[in-house]
């Protein structure tokens, strides 16, 4: 395998993304756009586990793993960004970069990216896999514009930036990953806290995070999901967990089955774990969409 971070530019912002391929890739196979979940910290090097151990397992894929503005080594302009935001730089990086059909593999939340992006270009999406998604009552809150606005201009303050400072503690970290992320404390390693604390100590890094918990993301996509004629694989962990009160009751069936009542071309996968399956649990993870990739490939090409 080999691979190296490069740039691409939209809307003056400049944009990282790294480029894997195996030495001897095949052209028939379909690449995979990776999509990081946002947090303290996070950003594409959430993936570094998930694509060594992609083809560790065989496989062959090519795989782009950006940065999402406003982490990692993209731009961090201050701005609250939205879904679609995300969603028209990775559709840039499709366009001018990839320049053919992807499937998406996206962790969380960043499902909401996903959707965007789907909505804006289908016929540049091959596929989407779904590593723990949110609480479905979630994708259909519609929040008040004026409550995100509150809460970000509360978080974009002096007392904003107190908080993100002691959020990228050690200590913060730990906790915050073994009560609401990983099913094993012993997940919660060096090499996991070390690149938050690493990522996290660009304080314009605050921008994207603030974003999140403002809740720009929540709005009803309802409609857009069932919309989705995309073969889509949703994998849920064994121990999935909610932070927000929605999801909180559900079962892991439950969590589950409305997804696959509601995506008109889903299949799902349990696998051990809890919110942070690529990275947790990714051995299992592999190979739980190992066959669907590998389907949708012979499926374009055959």
């Amino acid at each position: 395998m080999t691979f190296s971070t490069q740039f691409y530019t939209w809307h003056n912002y400049r944009c990282a993304y790294e480029f894997h391929h195996p030495i001897n890739s095949e052209s028939t196979t379909v690449p995979l756009v990776l999509i990081h979940p946002i947090g303290v910290g996070l950003s594409r090097l959430f993936w570094q586990r998930f694509c060594r151990e992609w083809y560790q397992q065989g496989n062959s894929n090519p795989i782009y793993n950006p940065d999402l503005l406003g982490c990692g080594q993209s731009d961090k302009p201050r701005i609250a960004y939205t879904p679609n935001d995300w969603a028209q730089q990775l559709l840039q990086l499709l366009q001018v970069v990839v320049q053919k059909p992807v499937i998406i593999v996206v962790q969380g939340a960043l499902f909401t990216v996903a959707i965007e992006l789907v909505k804006a270009e289908p016929s540049l999406i091959a596929g989407l896999v779904l590593a723990t998604p949110p609480a479905w009552s979630l994708l259909k809150k519609e929040t008040p514009k004026w409550q995100k606005k509150v809460i970000w201009n509360l978080l974009d303050s002096p007392l904003g930036n107190v908080f993100y400072r002691y959020a990228r503690t050690r200590k913060f970290l730990r906790d915050f990953s073994t009560k609401q992320l990983f099913d094993s404390v012993n997940q919660v390693d060096c090499e996991w806290l070390n690149t938050l604390r690493a990522g996290a100590e660009d304080m314009a890094s605050r921008y994207a995070v603030f974003s999140f918990l403002a809740g720009f993301w929540l709005k009803d996509y309802s409609n857009a999901i069932v919309s989705i004629y995309q073969p889509t694989l949703v994998v849920i962990g064994e121990n999935i967990s909610s932070i927000a009160r929605e999801g909180k009751k559900l079962t892991t069936d439950e969590w589950l089955a409305e997804y696959l009542t509601a995506l008109p071309q889903a299949r799902g996968e349990k696998i051990p774990g809890r919110n942070v399956l690529p990275y947790e649990s990714t051995a299992e993870f592999v190979s739980a969409i190992s066959p669907f990739i590998k389907e949708i490939s012979s499926n374009k090409f055959s």
